[in-house]
């Protein structure tokens, strides 16, 4: 189930970057959440315990875990790290989204 959701390399730096300053064990959790502008919303925390059915996604000794009703949301989708004028933030370029809002964490199916 790892191959439906992928994390670039630029992410993989930055999430390592970030679960470095953070103690041994920590990763990084992404969700999916109802609400946002668009209906439902990605979720970034930091934790240090994974569920027995979470997937985890490892690249570049960063650890991405994602639930599995999450991975019906985000399906075929892949994390990105961006740094522009506007900011830097993670995005995750979700094929399943029909819309999506200006700041690229809400999304609709």
């Amino acid at each position: 189930m790892t191959a439906n959701v992928t994390v670039t390399e630029r992410a993989a730096r930055r999430i390592g970057e970030i679960l470095g300053r953070e103690p041994a064990g920590t990763m990084l959790r992404v969700s999916v959440e109802g609400g946002g502008c668009s209906g439902f919303q990605y979720k970034f925390d930091t934790e240090r315990d994974r569920a027995d059915d979470d997937i985890v996604i490892e690249k570049s000794g960063a650890t991405v875990l994602i639930d599995p009703v999450s991975l019906n949301y985000m399906a075929g989708s892949e994390i990105d790290f961006v740094d522009d004028l506007i900011g830097s933030s993670f995005k995750v370029n979700n094929p399943q989204a029909t819309a999506s809002c200006g700041c690229g964490t809400s999304f609709a199916l």
